[in-house]
């Protein structure tokens, strides 16, 4: 490819910004969750996942108009 095609976007063709120190996890790791946890976490997602929850329509009031 020749830098004069015209299907070059050139804007990509430079590296990315480097990531920010904010992103990097400094520290302890987090604990792992114990087999119990584990299996509260499949049985709700498994329920989760199953279950079809309707979208009902927001109150028309908020809460601090009702009080």
């Amino acid at each position: 490819m020749s830098s004069t095609d015209p299907d070059i976007d050139h804007a990509l063709a430079y590296p990315e910004p480097p990531a920010s120190p904010l992103w990097h996890r400094h520290g302890a790791k987090a604990r792992p969750l114990t087999p119990e946890q584990q299996r509260r976490n499949r049985e709700l997602l498994d329920i989760a996942q199953r279950t079809t929850r309707p979208r009902s329509p927001r109150p028309t009031e908020t809460l601090a108009e009702a009080n």
